[in-house]
């Protein structure tokens, strides 16, 4: 197993070491693109550049399959402005064959999603999803089988308990099963009915971590499942770490278990001899090295696309004094002590606190000029800080969530938490210097998706709300940076206050 340069991918084509032939199938997969349709801001990615690998590997291969895992929109200005009608029809553009739905594909509701995929070229698989009694209705189907030099394969897509993940509302018409079950009863079929020769589960529910299931417990419960192609937790997969990518199953054989990072830095390759059913997992980056690759007609469509996107990221709202990583506590602390304004200026007093999740940045930010559009694409999602009245213990279990699902969040100044590495709980909760009263009333700020349970805080929902914005979080963000940051520059406190 070996990662693959770009550069290394079009040469073995050129010399035909990914040779035509009818003894193997590859199979390239994305996860968690994430609406990145141009390069990051790490320079790494972008759909001209996936396109020129995609082409080069689907030229050289009889056969050849290409497969999205979920979460192909949310996160740029392209999603922001046009609701996904541009990821989706780039999918179609890119020439995808199967894909399954992630969380963010519902971020403007089932009833929008149906209507972009209703006419879709594309595969759509969901099997435990029942989506019969909604507007997804007739667009999924529950499993798929392709075959290959008379080899069969099954593909089936394991998706999350929308509840605590997605924004209640937006998954109307979407019946969960349990995914384990649903999975496994699948895959018994195809092999047992169907007589397929392998089975593979597309799936975004996460490598692994809180909540279950994740890839690793459907791998490891599973018998008749022989691949996973996974996406949700954004994790980049070695293919030379066998003891992460290679699990045993119940009856102990081999489940190879895939999944390429986020914002389309990577694809995943898959190579199958058909005549083993063995299969080889690579990794190909997605550089600047592929820009002299590009296919001109889907340049052209993405420039219709673009006024609307530089119309924003030229804008410059302030400066920042150092770079702010998303990954790190200085731009984390800088928006919850932003909430923490907002929250004071909308009910008219100091909060006490204010909560944000991490997971809701989503790009870092440079030194210098903050445009706009870069703050948008950082604070995507249509969320509107809300102040609630919680008790102190309440509080505490919502900590606890915090801690245990994803190892801390972000919080504001007034606080300091010292979480348990052993158990994944709070030890110490400190409130200015003093341990949180579990029989108080605090005042908090935080965004509503959390005050609704998402992000699995439901502790926030047993509190009242006390007051809301009238705008999303990026456009409040934009109007504070623009009065509070006009002379002095962005430099946040680089303090972790919840650690270990």
């Amino acid at each position: 197993m070996r990662i693959l340069t770009p550069i290394a991918v079009l040469a073995a084509v050129a010399i035909g070491y990914f040779s035509a032939g009818a003894e193997k199938l590859v199979i390239l997969h994305t996860n968690d693109t994430h609406s990145q349709i141009d390069p990051n801001d790490k320079n790494m990615g972008g759909v001209l550049r996936r396109k020129a690998v995609i082409d080069s590997v689907r030229g050289a291969n009889e056969n050849f399959l290409l497969v999205d895992a979920g979460d192909a929109v949310q996160g740029t200005l392209f999603f922001y402005l046009y609701k996904g009608e541009v990821e989706y029809r780039l999918l179609e553009e890119m020439g995808y064959d199967l894909a399954i739905l992630g969380n963010h594909d519902f971020d403007n509701g089932a009833e929008h999603l149906g209507d972009l995929l209703r006419d879709s070229k594309l595969t759509w698989l969901t099997t435990n999803y029942d989506l019969s009694d909604g507007p997804l209705n007739g667009i999924f189907k529950p499993y798929i089988i392709k075959e290959y030099d008379g080899k069969k394969i099954g593909f089936m897509g394991i998706n999350l308990q929308p509840e605590g993940m997605i924004a209640a509302g937006n998954y109307n018409g979407v019946e969960y099963l349990d995914a384990i079950k649903a999975a496994n009863a699948t895959a018994w079929h195809l092999k047992h009915n169907e007589k397929v020769d392998m089975v593979i589960a597309l799936t975004h529910i996460g490598y692994s971590g809180n909540p279950a299931p994740k890839d690793i417990d459907l791998a490891r419960e599973s018998e008749d499942i022989d691949i996973i192609i996974g996406g949700h937790s954004h994790t980049f997969l070695e293919p030379s770490d066998k003891d992460k990518t290679v699990l045993k199953n119940k009856v102990g054989k081999d489940v190879l278990v895939t999944q390429a990072g986020k914002q389309g830095m990577r694809i995943g390759e898959i190579t199958i001899d058909l005549d083993s059913m063995i299969p080889v997992f690579n990794v190909i980056e997605i550089d600047s090295r592929l820009d002299k690759n590009h296919d001109p007609e889907l340049k052209k469509i993405i420039d219709g696309y673009r006024a609307g996107v530089d119309s924003l990221m030229n804008v410059r709202v302030a400066r920042s004094a150092v770079a702010l990583e998303n990954s790190e506590p200085a731009l984390n602390n800088f928006l919850a002590d932003f909430v923490a304004t907002r929250g004071s200026e909308i009910i008219g007093r100091k909060v006490d606190m204010a909560i944000m999740n991490k997971g809701s940045v989503r790009r870092s930010l440079p030194k210098g000029d903050i445009t706009e559009g870069m703050v948008i694409d950082m604070q995507p999602f249509n969320n509107l800080i809300e102040v609630l009245e919680v008790k102190g213990s309440d509080l505490l279990d919502a900590f606890n969530v915090m801690a245990y699902i994803r190892g801390g969040d972000s919080v504001s100044s007034e606080l300091n938490i010292t979480m348990d590495k052993a158990t994944r709980n709070c030890k110490e909760v400190l409130l200015n210097g003093e341990p949180l009263d579990p029989d108080r009333v605090y005042t908090v700020a935080t965004i509503d998706y959390l005050a609704n349970g998402g992000d699995f805080m439901e502790p926030l929902t047993r509190g009242k709300k006390i007051g809301a914005s009238d705008n999303v979080i990026n456009q409040d963000l934009l109007k504070y940076l623009r009065t509070e940051y006009k002379k002095k520059k962005i430099n946040p406190d680089t303090t972790r206050r919840m650690h270990f």
